[in-house]
């Protein structure tokens, strides 16, 4: 119930943001063997891309970092309240800017929007080992077939 109260505010300063989430110092570091963060966003950050990336890179290495974005495109403008429209890029460069740093972080890009998704690390990853499993299911099979004909 809490995020229907929520309202959007801030800015897109996601240099600012970043800095804020990597150098506090992250609760009980020790204990776990890795940490998350997750970028939801409608845009492109205000920041270039290299200089982000290379923050990204620098921070990560530290500790075991990763810096997870999802990105949704939706179709409607920017006149609601309190959204601060973001610096303009079409939607395929705002796509590779991010996929570029989270490729520095060695996190995970996920695109998607009202019409479903565009892009998604995870769901590649998901296609990939099908593939592999359906190539060695029909390995498998020839291999069955020819030792039936031997016999």
């Amino acid at each position: 119930r809490w995020v229907l109260s929520l309202e959007c505010k801030g800015s897109r300063n996601f240099m600012s943001a970043l800095r804020r989430a990597v150098e506090v110092d992250f609760r009980d570091k020790g204990k776990h063997k890795s940490q998350g963060l997750y970028l939801l966003t409608t845009g492109i950050p205000d920041q270039e891309t290299h200089t982000i990336s290379a923050y990204v890179a620098e921070a990560c290495t530290g500790f075991d970092l990763q810096l997870h974005v999802c990105l949704f495109s939706g179709t409607g403008g920017t006149d609601s309240p309190g959204i601060v429209p973001p610096r303009y890029a079409s939607p395929a460069e705002t796509a590779s800017a991010l996929k570029g740093i989270v490729q520095a972080a060695g996190g995970r890009f996920h695109w998607f929007g009202e019409a479903g998704i565009f892009e998604s690390d995870d769901i590649t990853s998901i296609i990939s080992e099908i593939e592999k499993a359906k190539s060695y299911s029909q390995k498998c099979a020839f291999l069955v077939e020819s030792l039936k004909q031997r016999s």
